[in-house]
């Protein structure tokens, strides 16, 4: 199906000047040393089995160091997206973080999944590269003492090297974790699947790796001193020309339906089915074949004085609040540590005020904070997470394990097209299996077809037929 990478990088730091030699570090040389990979995830199973006890690693909503992290259920069941921030990932001054929306009717397990494992994938390839190459003296990885010192004007390689790295770091761990989800023998994943928009941060680098329409802008000061917003992503969806030629190419249609004319989908070539809203994604193996793919767009940055903040989001937030108002929202927040959990709370109100009659998605948000402070805030600022919020905002992750293989019911959130007869048996089961759970507003049963498409489905339905089903 092809890979489809986009690289843009810098060959200095901007508080460097051309002239002054450049630390490997401020080009990501030396990345991370071997004994400290080997310490920390020498064993992958055991570390993913106890990911929740890693100092440093938030995932619920929270703050850390230097960021801060919330989410929200939206209207349609259990919530499906993800989010993480792993600071000291791997090294000192390298940080993770990541972004996952799941869809389908197994998507919060898949985003689960993805979260918990992609970054291992990611640090199992780095420490790989590290010891194939030990001693070489391209070694980006074991800080060899002739790259101690590297001056761009004359080697002007060792920033193509690293890239090289990292993309290939990226694309190796997504193509490893979409492999994984294939074979996984508790996760179904064939009409369920994620998108993932996640960056490495080292020093004045920042690496990206995304699929899918989940969305990363960085809030940065132009030359007036004004804040302004800078996209770092693509949203990768069937309306894009190249997405669109691979996935007709590959004989997957792509066309929006009558209600919905401005959403591109992508259906499968004998079946108006599942009508997917993008065209790269974990999962989703129905559509595989066809041309929607995990390969991710890669890009290469470095940041600068002037960059403030970067926030990752999932497009529950991006479908009422653009990019400038993002920005607007996290710069005016109060304090640092309740930036995300105030962006959340603005991206509700406006699925309320446009449009009152969709159901509002789940929304994620990671703030990122590039100076590394937070806000100096009493013991008590992680109140403002009132308990029923939390509980809100996780029903059903109560019992999430770190491996994302629970056995939550997955009724609570299905995009299949339904007659009323079939409606009125799915909203019993729901009805039932959410007796035990909190009690939900009558209103959030409904499952009314169509209703908010536009805006809230990711999948209008899925395939009638196995897996099984030869090609035509």
């Amino acid at each position: 199906m092809g890979v489809c990478v986009s690289t843009s990088s810098h060959s200095t730091c901007s508080s460097r000047s051309n002239s002054e030699r450049v630390s490997p570090e401020c080009l990501g040389i030396r990345m991370f040393s071997r004994k400290r990979i080997r310490k920390t995830f020498s064993d992958p199973v055991t570390t993913l089995q106890h990911l929740s006890s890693i100092p440093k690693r938030i995932f619920k909503n929270g703050k850390s160091r230097t960021s801060c992290i919330f989410t929200q259920q939206g209207r349609k069941g259990i919530n499906q997206d993800a989010m993480v921030v792993w600071e000291d990932f791997m090294a000192e001054d390298v940080t993770f973080c990541g972004v996952f929306d799941g869809h389908g009717p197994h998507g919060h397990l898949v985003a689960r999944k993805v979260r918990d494992a992609l970054p291992l994938k990611l640090a199992s390839f780095l420490q790989s590269f590290d010891s194939k190459h030990n001693g070489s003296t391209v070694n980006c990885c074991s800080g060899n003492p002739k790259l101690d010192v590297v001056d761009p004007d004359k080697d002007g390689g060792v920033e193509d090297k690293v890239d090289y790295l990292w993309r290939e770091a990226f694309l190796k761990s997504y193509k490893a974790m979409d492999k994984e989800l294939r074979s996984h023998p508790n996760l179904d994943c064939f009409c369920s699947g994620s998108t993932a928009v996640t960056l490495v941060k080292q020093g004045s680098n920042l690496f990206m790796g995304y699929i899918g329409d989940s969305r990363a802008i960085l809030a940065s000061k132009d030359s007036n001193d004004s804040m302004v917003a800078v996209q770092l992503t693509v949203d990768l969806k069937p309306d894009l020309p190249k997405e669109a030629e691979r996935i007709k190419n590959c004989k997957g249609r792509v066309f929006a339906l009558q209600d919905e004319p401005e959403v591109q989908r992508v259906w499968l070539p004998f079946d108006d089915a599942p009508g997917l809203a993008m065209a790269r994604a974990f999962g989703d193996f129905c559509l595989k074949e066809y041309g929607v793919i995990s390969v991710p767009e890669f890009s290469h940055r470095i940041l600068t004085e002037r960059d403030k903040f970067i926030v990752l989001a999932s497009d529950g937030v991006w479908d009422v609040l653009s990019n400038e108002e993002v920005v607007e929202i996290v710069s005016a927040a109060p304090t640092r540590a309740s930036a995300a959990r105030i962006l959340v709370d603005s991206a509700a109100r406006e699925w309320k005020t446009k449009y009152p009659t969709s159901k509002m998605d789940d929304c994620a948000v990671v703030c990122l904070f590039l100076d590394g402070k937070m806000d100096s805030e009493s013991d008590n600022e992680d109140q403002c997470f009132s308990s029923a919020t939390i509980h809100s905002n996780h029903s059903g992750n109560a019992a999430e394990s770190d491996d994302g293989q629970n056995s939550e019911p997955s009724l609570q959130r299905n995009f299949t097209v339904r007659s009323a007869e079939e409606n009125d048996t799915y909203k019993r089961i729901v009805a039932e299996v959410e007796a035990n759970q909190e009690a939900v507003p009558t209103e959030e049963q409904n499952w009314l077809g169509l209703e908010g498409v536009t805006r809230v489905n990711s999948l209008v339905q899925l395939p009638r037929f196995s897996e099984e089903r030869p090609r035509p």
